[in-house]
């Protein structure tokens, strides 16, 4: 029965062992390396059969695997007090190093995510706010302007003010009656569609000359739809849209 392994691509070779112990479900401070010595070279083994180059770091790190499984098989001879039982675990040296390299692992994902954080954001660049001279002096800047200038200054800007408050207020204008009224377009439509069992509303649009001729003529046609007396067709996004009256519903 064949085996198939599907080949991942990892960024070396302490990537590939933290992908096999969180695969295997093991604890990182107690590694089942008969178990993932076999995977791991399983996994090299595989890369060579498809003809992948398979990079110095990661036959480094399979013959460490070797070397400390050997060291797991050979009996364990009896400690002494003064020994120190972690020291004497071959797997340690590996541990401490699956550690370090998950938390620089870590450390870059959060740094790739401000990367692409910070790629959205643009700054403004510095620029030189010019000062502008208004005068040494009030004397200066009024140099040669007499009282009547002042005054008609101050004259044009109440008419100013006071006429900016006549047009605001809305009692004190005529409010114009709507050019376009949204039963006349109903009808208009309804008219349209009795000659023709279908038709396209860009016909039905022709006739308008102002851009509030056309919204109003849409509404008319939503309003008919509601009213179930048409039905309208669009084949596809942004398509043509057909025209169809409902003949049991005409009044």
């Amino acid at each position: 029965m064949s085996l198939n392994i599907k080949i991942e691509n990892f960024e070396g070779p302490f990537d590939l062992l933290l992908h096999l112990i969180k695969k295997n479900k093991m604890n990182i401070y107690d590694i089942k390396i008969y178990e993932i010595t076999e995977q791991y070279l399983q996994y090299v083994n595989n890369m060579r059969d498809m003809d992948l180059d398979v990079a110095s770091e990661f036959i480094v790190i399979a013959a460490s695997l070797i070397e400390i499984k050997s060291k797991m098989l050979l009996p364990k001879t009896q400690l002494n007090e003064d020994d120190n039982e972690d020291e004497k675990d071959p797997r340690k040296e590996l541990v401490d190093k699956l550690l370090q390299y998950k938390k620089f692992k870590a450390v870059a994902a959060f740094l790739k995510k401000r990367e692409i954080g910070l790629e959205k954001m643009f700054g403004k660049k510095p620029e030189i706010i010019e000062q502008v001279n208004m005068g040494t002096s009030p004397e200066q800047f009024l140099k040669g302007i007499t009282m009547l200038d002042l005054y008609r200054v101050y004259s044009h800007l109440m008419d100013s003010y006071v006429n900016k408050l006549n047009n605001g207020n809305v009692m004190g204008r005529e409010i114009s009656l709507d050019k376009f009224k949204l039963q006349d377009k109903m009808l208009y439509i309804r008219e349209i569609i009795q000659t023709k069992p279908q038709i396209r509303f860009s016909v039905v649009l022709k006739k308008c000359s102002f851009k509030i001729e056309k919204v109003v003529t849409f509404i008319a046609l939503l309003e008919l739809i509601k009213l179930k007396i048409v039905s309208v067709m669009q084949y596809e996004n942004f398509d043509e849209i057909y025209v169809e009256r409902i003949i049991e519903n005409e009044k």
